[in-house]
């Protein structure tokens, strides 16, 4: 049985794509909270956004045949997925609202800002970027803390280092990432 932990997002794919549901679910794991907060930032409601992250891992299971992954994460393929299934849920919405007599939900976006996809498309590869230009170790913190939801000491203890430098390595990464999301901005 391999480790779906210590695997690229490449390998996953791979195995995902030859039917390991173990494989999917680690990609799952490691994604749904980032596809999360993009789904929630364009549909706006938690309930939409938890409905649109469903939909893109559905949309992705379907997929996974033809993907040929070029970089070290999947999560761009993702967010793209992410925001088709987005504009979808809004359109449908719309729809419905306009043939029913329910009143207009105004947290709803009233259209799919293109320019703002751009942006975020832009922001999200320079994110990715930036992170693939981590050392190994550093990527395992960075995944394990802030997209698996890992705390200090059980990152630590996975990975053979100290509590404190889990939490030193996570903050230096943070602010990194924070820098370049200023410079794009």
């Amino acid at each position: 049985m391999t480790d779906t932990g210590t695997q690229t997002d490449a390998e996953l794919v791979a195995r995902a794509a030859a039917g390991s549901d173990a494989a999917f679910r680690a990609l799952y794991r490691r994604y749904a909270k980032p596809v999360y907060w993009l789904a929630h930032r364009l549909v706006g409601t938690s309930t939409d956004a938890e409905d649109v992250t469903q939909e893109t891992f559905v949309a992705a299971w379907r997929k996974l045949g033809a993907l040929e992954l070029t970089g070290e994460s999947a999560l761009p393929w993702l967010s793209t997925i992410c925001r088709f299934q987005a504009a979808n849920r809004i359109r449908r919405q719309q729809r419905d609202r306009a043939h029913t007599s329910d009143a207009l939900d105004e947290a709803l976006p009233s259209t799919v800002d293109v320019e703002r996809q751009v942006i975020d498309d832009e922001y999200f590869r320079a994110i990715a970027a930036q992170i693939a230009t981590l050392s190994e170790t550093d990527r395992e913190v960075f995944r394990l803390c802030a997209v698996e939801g890992f705390g200090y000491q059980a990152a630590a203890d996975h990975l053979g280092l100290g509590h404190g430098a889990v939490r030193n390595r996570l903050s230096r990464i943070r602010t990194q990432l924070r820098t370049t999301a200023k410079e794009d901005a």
